[in-house]
């Protein structure tokens, strides 16, 4: 579980990673990563699950099961990062933990190119 500390609920901070953050997308998922440098708080991460995740119980499922696989990973994003996870439609049952690991692995590789570049 993610601690209250590690998690992000300002709606700009949410505008800020959707709109100008990288990327990524899986089947059932897109990352979105945005690293302030002038920060040098911990990471932090945040959901957006829609209603065409499922009905009430079934988003609120795949809520607990991102932040589970994604609590061992914040550790290895860099200082000042914003992470959100929206869920897209899904139709059947989806390996949570192997497609967050996947999205993580890309946004930080991506990011690691961006600076690389910079």
């Amino acid at each position: 579980m993610l601690p209250i500390s590690a998690r992000l609920t300002s709606p700009q901070d949410f505008a800020r990673t959707t709109k100008s953050g990288l990327r990524v997308t899986s089947e059932h998922f897109v990352g979105y990563l945005y690293i302030n440098p002038a920060s040098t708080l911990q990471p932090r991460a945040g959901l957006i699950i829609g209603k065409s995740v499922g009905g009430s119980v079934r988003r609120h499922r795949v809520s607990r099961q991102i932040r589970h696989a994604l609590a061992p990973l914040m550790s290895s994003f860099p200082t000042g990062s914003l992470i959100v996870i929206r869920g897209l439609k899904q139709k059947s049952e989806v390996d949570t933990n192997k497609e967050i690991n996947q999205i993580a692995e890309r946004l930080i590789a991506k990011a690691a190119q961006r600076m690389a570049s910079a």
